[in-house]
């Protein structure tokens, strides 16, 4: 493959750093679904913040780089990524359906002699027992022979300006040794931290999954730390801080577990490992662990509140945050509306201010109004849930009533002005 044209499947905050990054290389279009998305990314600006204006405005007048929804513009590419989401349903069992659509998208515009390389999280096996069934069936060319794949998992870190796409170690692999070389070398050419080649698809696909997993597990570990601590009546975050003086003691702290990685991939790998017939512990008591961490900070506000004997019933909540992690307006799984959701049975009034996230998104998403606005009313209970760079500036005990309970989740105000953290 001399003359390489490389196709995103997928413009969302992994897709599209990648594809602006492949289009400094190669000639790059990227494909998504959402026409409005397409048209937004096309006028200059990334409404996830993960690509800068000037970053895509540069791609896009000096590259050739091109954002559509129309499948005919990408028929002539001979190198395709599928970069879409791969949630869980309500049940926490893994949904394929992105995937699905995205093979199928495929299978319509592949030729014979092109690869296909899939960077969406999965368990082991989904590339070759599910995605690529859908292609072969919807071009009618058979695998490995007319067209082939590769799997190459994102490790993007949603609002990350340090760690951005070509600044962190890729793992790739292809479905024979030679076409993993190929998908080595192209993202080689464009990954300044290098890359990983794996023996097989199956090994990549494994070797993301259980990343997030163990980052899962460790923060459920101390999480569990600090609900022991508290009833201890000892500070979590002074233990950890302790303990993080030992060399070779790994610093997790306890907090909310969401985002579309490490409070999703445990139930790919769990989902996977049941099908062998293994039932997965520890991942599972993770997951159990990390997703009680909500309702947990609302029960714990609310006893702060009666020790200080102030009214619950009709009381005043401020929640400061919503996105599931701090300086970007993403909100894909924020466990911050466990919070809300726990809150919301004691039958209180809770506003939620956060300068980063979309209200539209919340209301459609989780049914929740937020607000981008500061508030200027008084609360009986101020819940710090995120920690964004704008709350340093804020006197958050000005928001209370006289009578208050501050509950900081993420340990990031003084000590001093709280009544309870993780």
């Amino acid at each position: 493959m001399n003359d390489i044209k490389i196709c995103v499947i997928g413009l969302g905050y992994v897709g599209l750093p990648l594809a602006r990054l492949f289009s400094t290389k190669y000639k790059t279009v990227g494909f998504d679904m959402n026409a409005k998305r397409c048209e937004a990314l096309m006028a200059g600006h990334d409404a996830t913040l993960e690509v800068s204006d000037e970053l895509l405005q540069d791609a896009i007048n000096n590259y050739g780089f091109k954002c559509t929804a129309d499948i005919e513009e990408i028929r002539d590419c001979n190198f395709y990524v599928v970069a879409v989401p791969t949630p869980v349903d309500q049940h926490n069992n893994p949904d394929l359906t992105p995937l699905y659509g995205a093979s199928t998208t495929v299978g319509k515009v592949i030729n014979k002699g092109d690869i296909v390389v899939y960077e969406s999280t999965v368990y082991p096996g989904v590339t070759e027992d599910e995605c690529i069934p859908v292609v072969e069936k919807v071009s009618g060319l058979k695998f490995n022979v007319d067209f082939f794949a590769g799997y190459s998992p994102e490790r993007i870190n949603p609002g990350d300006k340090l760690h951005t796409v070509e600044k962190i170690k890729k793992v790739t692999s292809g479905s024979t040794p030679e076409i993993g070389k190929i998908v080595d070398n192209v993202y080689s050419s464009v990954i300044t931290a290098g890359t990983h080649l794996a023996p097989t698809m199956k090994v990549a696909e494994a070797a993301k999954v259980i990343e997030n997993s163990q980052r899962d597990i460790n923060i459920a570990f101390v999480n569990e730390l600090s609900k022991i601590f508290t009833k201890m009546g000892i500070d979590t975050n002074d233990v950890l801080e302790a303990a993080s003086t030992k060399w070779n003691f790994l610093p997790f702290k306890p907090g909310l577990v969401g985002g579309h990685c490490i409070g999703v991939d445990p139930y790919y790998l769990a989902q996977c490992a049941m099908t062998y017939g293994y039932n997965p512990e520890i991942i599972l008591a993770g997951r159990r662990m990390n997703d009680s961490m909500g309702a947990y900070v609302a029960d714990q506000t609310i006893k702060l509140m009666l020790k200080k004997g102030i009214q619950v019933l009709n009381s005043n909540i401020l929640i400061l945050g919503f996105t599931f992690k701090e300086n970007c307006p993403d909100c894909r799984n924020t466990k911050v509306a466990d919070i809300v959701k726990a809150l919301n049975e004691y039958n209180l009034n809770i506003d939620i201010y956060d300068p980063w996230a979309s209200p539209a998104i919340a209301k459609h998403e989780y049914d929740i109004d937020i607000t981008n606005e500061l508030p200027t009313s008084k609360y009986d209970a101020i819940i710090l849930a995120v920690s964004h760079k704008e709350f340093a500036e804020l006197d958050v005990k000005a928001f209370g009533n006289e009578k208050h309970v501050i509950f900081d989740v993420k340990g990031f105000l003084d000590k001093e002005v709280v009544d309870g953290r993780l």
